[in-house]
């Protein structure tokens, strides 16, 4: 019965099979040659410099004030959006940037003591880098500064090879030739188009990472909340802990713990009001201010310095010195830091673009990641000249900006002239803000670096993405920064390997009343055709990794249909056909090729013909070329039903 039912199926069709099938067979075996790798980039080269080429004709029809303009707005957005600036636009962005200035102060000098320099640098790079960017960034509301995941990025690297605390002009040059090959790194990614080198580093590895890094950067705190003066160069969790117990049974000082503690329960208490009545967003973000003036007010009162609270003592004021000069390619260290810089370079864009297009999505516009990239590349290669560390958009500060209601970019114009103020004439005021205040600032912005509820999310999601987040988790926790990152990176590779090449397989039926054919177990309902196996590779490579493997499971579940179904009926086999969709390949190798081969050979010996369907231009062309098709007797169709009509036609 079954065979009549094939014979029946396959005479309906027999006609219509040898006059059409043919000639669509031949639109694939006809197909032109697919171009090589060298055409590819020959021809996206060519398309960039054609648009890049109308764009300059189109330029050339305009006049010559309208022309320049254009021009300037290409490099410099400021001068598109600030045509249509109001006065209430102002308005707001005042209120945004002075917002902005009272929390970017005290956690700028926090973060510069993390990066091991002196806290002017950090308020140096809360100057010059937010002005740079707001004429050429495109995003209205990211708030461009020192950040902690950065700072400690820096501290954790240059210190291995020069000590901040015996060399200091030493350690500040490093610091400033690492921020200048940065911004070069930056600055290229965008010029050249680079920027899928940022996606190497995942969401889930990121959100590891930065978890990884707030809890080494609130271990590293202790110190300072502690009051203690010896302390660890090493960030791993084992280090820092052990030093901390160390110090605990000597010397610290139980002031300056209860100062700390203190104000860091004020200004958490604070955020918790701020984020229950929306209104009052502005509360969160004055406390690190208020922090820092009560106690200085009560360190210089009390003299409490006298009696073991440690204070900043000078802040160098005035206008960020020039450092060209300082920057230093003749150290022996230049290959180390031009690798640190290109971490950083990577980390700094993968934080920044991250919040940017967050906040552009909630506002509706679209952000241009080249743009944004050359953007912040010159604003850290230009800090690097006026004595700025490396600068990014800062998560926390963005989301302070966002709601104080900033309109533009003018929000960092404001903060960067409310800074240079702060510079000219309120550093004096804070020779006596307390060590444990800034510790204290640092630890409350840790906990939104923290995020479990995404944690989480991508562990019901992909649980291979949640591998790579633990690993750059406990990798920073328990190693190092660095090694943190590298697991990430080799993590994600391994997954975009794998997934690559994983040596898939699936059956496939036809859907009920359709000619669709779909996945047998992920469809329960599919109804099998009877002498047929219709296989689908899964895989985007059939290559020297997977192709032996694929072969074997397609024979495997050849023996085993023939096995569990009886070998055969009427003295015939009941397996007639194996048909391979090839429509997910992209491209095959000399090994998948083989491995083809030597598949035909197997299933040509058992009396079962192998048929091929829908494969891609490249793997037609290179089947063509290895001769492969005319082994299998021309058998290649665009569709399953096609080659089942085909075969079946043949058979009758």
């Amino acid at each position: 019965m079954i065979q009549m039912a094939m014979a029946n199926s396959g005479s309906s069709a027999a006609s219509q099979a040898g006059q059409d099938q043919p000639d669509r067979s031949k639109w694939l075996l006809d197909c032109p040659e697919p171009p090589s790798p060298w055409h590819e980039l020959k021809r996206q080269v060519k398309g960039s410099f054609l648009t890049k080429a109308k764009r300059f004709k189109s330029l050339q029809k305009q006049p010559l004030p309208k022309r320049i303009l254009s021009i300037l707005q290409a490099i410099f957005p400021i001068f598109g959006w600030c045509r249509n600036y109001k006065l209430t636009m102002f308005k707001n962005d005042l209120m945004a940037g002075l917002t902005l200035a009272s929390l970017c102060i005290p956690q700028s000098i926090g973060y510069a003591t993390l990066a091991k320099l002196d806290p002017q640098y950090g308020l140096y790079t809360s100057v010059v880098p937010p002005l740079i960017y707001a004429l050429m960034g495109t995003s209205r509301e990211i708030a461009i500064g020192p950040v902690a995941v950065v700072s400690l990025l820096i501290s954790s690297m240059l210190q291995k090879l020069i000590d901040p605390e015996t060399d200091p002009l030493g350690y500040k040059k490093l610091v400033l030739t690492t921020t200048f090959f940065a911004g070069i790194f930056q600055a290229s990614f965008g010029l050249f188009r680079l920027g899928f080198l940022v996606d190497f580093l995942s969401h889930a590895a990121i959100v590891g990472f930065m978890g990884g890094a707030a809890i080494v950067i609130g271990l590293q705190q202790l110190k300072g909340l502690l009051g203690i003066t010896n302390f660890t160069t090493n960030t791993d969790i084992v280090s820092v802990l052990r030093a901390v117990w160390r110090s605990c049974q000597q010397q610290w000082s139980p002031h300056t713990f209860i100062l700390g503690c203190s104000f860091l329960s004020f200004i958490l208490i604070t955020r918790f009001i701020g984020k229950k009545y929306k209104k009052l967003f502005w509360l969160p973000a004055i406390a690190p201010l208020i922090a820092v003036v009560v106690s200085t007010l009560m360190v210089f009162l009390t003299k409490a310095d006298e009696h073991g609270v440690k204070t900043v003592k000078h802040i160098k004021g005035g206008l960020n010195p020039i450092s060209i000069h300082d920057l230093d390619f003749n150290t022996p260290h230049l290959g180390q830091i031009a690798k640190i810089g290109l971490i950083i370079a990577i980390v700094a864009l993968t934080e920044a673009i991250a919040v940017g297009r967050s906040f552009a999505g909630i506002k509706g516009y679209r952000l241009d990641g080249n743009k944004e990239m050359v953007a912040i590349g010159f604003m850290n290669v230009l800090g690097s000249f006026t004595s700025c560390y490396a600068a990014t958009g800062s998560f926390s500060r963005t989301a302070v900006n966002f709601a104080a209601g900033c309109e533009t970019a003018m929000s960092n114009i404001v903060m960067a002239v409310t800074v240079f103020v702060a510079l000219e004439c309120l550093t004096r005021l804070l020779y006596y803000t307390p060590i444990a205040i800034l510790a204290s600032i640092i630890l409350s912005a840790l906990p939104g670096l923290i995020n479990i509820n995404e944690a989480i999310h991508i562990w019901k999601v992909d649980k291979f993405d949640f591998l790579a987040l633990i690993g750059a988790f406990f990798g920073v926790l328990f190693a190092s920064v660095e090694i943190g990152l590298l697991v990430a990176v080799v993590i994600s590779f391994a997954k975009i390997i794998l997934i690559s090449i994983r040596p898939g397989i699936e059956t496939l039926g036809r859907m009920p009343g359709t000619d669709t054919f779909a996945d047998t177990n992920q469809y329960p309902m599919t109804v099998k055709t009877p002498g047929v196996l219709i296989f689908r590779v899964k895989s985007a490579l059939l290559c020297f990794a997977n192709a032996s493997s694929i072969e074997e499971r397609i024979m495997g579940w050849v023996d085993e249909e023939e096995e569990e179904e009886n070998t055969k009926i009427n003295g015939k086999r009941k397996i007639l056909f194996v048909i391979l969709d090839m429509s997910n390949l992209i491209n095959v190798d000399t090994s998948g090729i083989t491995a083809l081969v030597e598949l035909n050979n197997k299933l040509i010996q058992t009396g079962v013909e192998l048929v091929i369907v829908n494969p891609k231009w490249q793997v037609i062309h290179k089947l063509n070329q290895a001769k492969f098709v005319s082994r299998i007797g021309g058998k290649v169709y665009l569709t399953i039903g096609e080659a089942l009509d085909a075969c079946f036609g043949l058979k009758v």
